[in-house]
């Protein structure tokens, strides 16, 4: 739909304009940010609760808001009107937006795994900006709730089926990470204490943030085995060249993948069970026939004096 200047510009609605109540071009964008909310009360409200406005309300003036983000006179459509979704050049867009207050991070960012396959292959299957930090309602990432809940926030694709099996990837990340001690603990004390920091990792402590790297790089990717114990020697200084071998990775076990723990584990699935049953029905058996044994076991007989028969009448010697 159609906007008329004057349903923004209220303060401007006659000719010649009044003049300017503002001292910078700065002000005037941050004063019409309130303007926005008349058609976009929903977006505005989660931005209300953002990062930025926290910023902005602490007198940051740089903070970012709408217009920093949505050009005012010339915003394309950002959704398809049918789906909702997320249009691809809009898309493709959102990491030049957000380079606008932090390209330092962009720069970083597009030299990673993720940040190459959007700006140089134009792969929208990649998570940019908005993907991990939200849209409108961003919140501060350096708090300990935000990444006590990073696991949850890298599953989002890293357990998508269809999107992981394209590129060959383990859907069995989240799963394997919440079965071993860091990832069971973080869990736990994320649902305990979920605003408390935790010094166990989390994904990025190992992969990285926005510089997360192939697994094959030579230089960063953790499938090399040097680089893999560089990161594990960040939390245990002492470990050794063979501390990384006991990491199985994100890989359940395959006759092809680590074939000796799958043997071991096929073998302890019908090893235990085949050990453990017999013993329940020795002990259920054993207990039946104690039981049957006391149910039949006759009272004790208690043994009489038999009488002494009658003596015997001496008779008399015939005379």
């Amino acid at each position: 739909n159609q906007v008329a200047c004057a349903a923004c510009h209220v303060d401007t609605s006659s000719f010649p304009h009044p003049d300017r109540t503002v001292q910078s071009l700065r002000d005037m964008t941050v004063n019409y940010s309130d303007t926005c909310t008349q058609c976009h009360s929903d977006q505005s409200a989660l931005a209300m609760d953002s990062v930025h406005q926290k910023a902005l309300s602490e007198g940051n003036q740089n903070a970012a808001v709408c217009a920093d983000c949505h050009d005012p006179h010339a915003q394309q459509p950002m959704k398809d009107p049918a789906s909702g979704k997320l249009l691809d050049d809009a898309r493709l867009q959102v990491v030049n937006t957000c380079a606008k207050c932090h390209n330092a991070i962009y720069e970083v960012y597009e030299e990673s795994v993720h940040g190459a396959a959007l700006t140089q292959e134009g792969n929208l299957d990649v998570p940019t900006c908005i993907d991990c930090h939200g849209v409108h309602n961003i919140q501060d990432p350096t708090t300990a709730s935000f990444r006590n809940s990073t696991p949850y926030l890298c599953a989002t694709c890293h357990t998508d089926p269809e999107l992981m099996g394209k590129y060959g990837l383990s859907t069995e990340v989240l799963n394997t990470y919440v079965a071993d001690f860091h990832g069971t603990t973080v869990v736990l004390f994320d649902k305990t204490f979920p605003d408390q920091p935790t010094n166990k990792p989390v994904c990025s402590d190992c992969h990285g943030v926005h510089d997360i790297a192939k697994s094959d790089d030579p230089a960063k990717g953790l499938a090399v085995k040097e680089n893999l114990l560089t990161r594990c020697q960040k939390c245990h200084p002492g470990a050794d060249a063979n501390f990384p071998d006991a990491w199985l990775s994100h890989y359940i076990p395959t006759p092809e993948k680590y074939p000796i723990v799958y043997y071991v584990d096929l073998f302890y699935k019908f090893f235990i069970p085949g050990v453990l049953i017999p013993m329940a029905v020795i002990v259920v058996m054993d207990f039946t026939r104690m039981m049957i044994n006391r149910s039949r076991k006759k009272k004790p007989v208690v043994e009489h004096e038999t009488p002494l028969p009658p003596p015997e009448e001496t008779k008399a010697p015939a005379s």
